[in-house]
């Protein structure tokens, strides 16, 4: 999903706010966003092929830390578009930054970052990002 609230992001996907997402307040509870900044997460994961690289050798994915901005609320009915891309690698890690835009307000409702350490679950620790993995990486971020 193209949006002009997102540019430079070369992961972005739709999701419709769910009226079971509201709180007392009548505005989306604010667990609900990092449920959002997950789809998209796993999105990006999804272009890396980061299961495949997980069941080839057992290393993949772990968050180690996560955390959003929240700029305006949310509420049903609304059409989401969330925006995934990579702002930094280094050589256990990598930091994803979130956008998250509201169609009905027409502007950002949040923006997040997580950094996401590559683990080895066999020997549970983490271990460096492999060579392929940082290529896809590259090729995904010229793609926005």
């Amino acid at each position: 999903m193209a949006t002009p609230l997102l540019p430079g992001f070369p992961v972005v996907i739709e999701i419709a706010v769910a009226w079971g997402e509201m709180d007392a307040f009548r505005h989306v509870n604010n667990v609900a966003y990092f449920r959002y900044f997950e789809s998209a997460r796993i999105a990006y994961f999804d272009r890396l092929d980061a299961m495949g690289e997980m069941e080839r050798n057992g290393c993949g994915p772990i968050l180690a830390e996560t955390r959003c901005r929240f700029r305006a609320p949310l509420r049903y009915p609304d059409r989401l578009a969330v925006g995934a891309r990579i702002s930094q690698v280094s050589d256990d890690r990598f930091t994803m930054q979130y956008a998250l835009a509201s169609t009905n307000a027409g502007q950002i409702a949040a923006e997040g970052d997580g950094i996401i350490v590559w683990y080895d679950y066999r020997a549970q620790g983490k271990t460096s990002l492999p060579a392929s993995l940082r290529e896809r990486i590259g090729e995904i971020e010229r793609s926005r």
